[in-house]
């Protein structure tokens, strides 16, 4: 599948080169006028310590503690965001030929003409799967709702360095994206575009405003919710019918979200960045604990909760797709392997994976093995990448 700029390229006839090099106001975009700068976009402010996560810093006694995403707005109606299907007015007018504003839904000519973009760590557009657990949420809601003409994703590097996540203009890794908006090098410049002042990590998923140029939101946990039910009037209704949140079961996902969270889905990492053998022992048993716990709750089922997919199972595949590629080795979480210690959890884990496309097409185990042994340098400083095991996931 072509690129957003690919497209653009087609649809005006300029070559890719041209577009690149068109200014803002540029004369030349007289009857074209695209939705986006294309001049490039990158921070001087020297923001290592934000961005490279070989500067993290541990507790005193050598704990990993995550800090809170800090963009938490959402999209409903009547709000700052909204899913809005009417003409827009934005600070760089958005008109077709005709002097018409472009809708702010999918626009026809290109897929840059939306005003929410995900900016994640690899494509589910053409199904190619995001590096990182948390980006990898809310593109399978994504998909799993058909939101893929809503909300475009563009595609960053693995190899998260020293500036943080590169878009493909600062290292052109297979598969990654040029910012189709600002040509913004790094995903630093669009925290700093949203706010000059911000002092958090630069962390995907991002959802982004093209209409005000800014970042909704940040949390994943946040955004597969806003992905569930903030686009439903968009969608036809076998799409805006699906729930993964019903209110009949939230009391029971949200308390197995909670203990999942602490122990397995942030406790790999507790585990894998521990600066110290009490630290990592704190982590490491805990994660085993809540894993024999999800044994007995998977035995005989199919989903976490009820008898339907809901976001529990999401925020949970995410995590044990990775497990005996990565935080087995890598993170030191070897007490025990999914695929030989885990008999309900490798069945459940193995159905999501081989009979839904939500999951399967966003999954890809080069990509992510690259991202976890290539940037995290403080638990991997060779960035040797392990190749096995072998297989990735097994059959059913």
């Amino acid at each position: 599948m072509a690129t957003p700029l690919q497209l653009i390229s087609h649809i005006f006839k300029r070559p890719l080169a041209a577009l690149y090099s068109l200014k803002p106001c540029s004369t030349q975009l007289a009857h074209h006028r695209i939705p986006f700068r294309t001049f490039a976009m990158t921070s001087t402010r020297d923001a290592s310590l934000q961005a490279d996560i070989g500067k993290m810093k541990l507790e005193g006694d050598g704990s990993f503690n995550r800090a809170a995403s800090s963009f938490r707005n959402w999209i409903k109606k009547d709000g700052e965001f909204a899913a809005e299907t009417g003409s827009f007015s934005s600070p760089s007018p958005n008109v077709n030929p005709d002097g018409l504003a472009f809708p702010r839904q999918i626009s026809p000519l290109c897929l840059v003409c939306l005003s929410y973009v995900l900016f994640s760590s690899f494509r589910t557009s053409v199904l190619q799967p995001p590096v990182v657990a948390w980006a990898t949420r809310t593109l399978i809601t994504r998909k799993l709702k058909g939101l893929e003409d809503i909300i475009p994703v563009t595609v960053v590097s693995p190899h998260m360095g020293e500036s943080g996540w590169p878009f493909a203009s600062a290292d052109p890794f297979p598969g990654a994206d040029a910012d189709p908006l600002y040509n913004a090098q790094h995903v630093k410049d669009l925290y700093f575009r949203a706010d000059p002042n911000y002092g958090g990590r630069f962390t995907v998923p991002v959802l982004w405003d093209m209409k005000t140029h800014t970042i909704v939101n940040n949390e994943s946990s946040e955004i597969i919710r806003i992905f569930n039910s903030a686009f439903n009037e968009l969608l036809p209704p076998a799409k805006a019918s699906i729930d993964i949140y019903p209110k009949e079961h939230r009391q029971e996902i949200d308390a197995i979200n909670e203990w999942v969270y602490d122990t397995v889905n942030n406790g790999v990492y507790k585990a894998g960045f521990a600066g110290t053998q009490e630290a990592y022992e704190n982590a490491v048993y805990p994660l085993f604990e809540s894993l024999d716990r999800l044994e007995k709750i998977l035995t005989g089922k199919s989903y976490l909760v009820g008898d339907t997919l809901t976001e529990a199972d999401i925020r949970l595949f995410v995590t044990i797709i990775r497990f005996d590629p990565v935080y087995v080795g890598h993170f030191k979480c070897n007490l025990r392997t999914i695929r030989n210690g885990y008999p309900a959890i490798h069945t459940w884990l193995r159905k999501l994976y081989w009979n839904d496309a939500a999951f399967q097409s966003t999954t890809n185990f080069q990509h992510i093995k690259v991202h976890y042994y290539w940037s995290q340098t403080k638990v991997n400083p060779s960035r040797v990448v392990a190749v096995g095991p072998t297989p990735d996931i097994e059959s059913l």
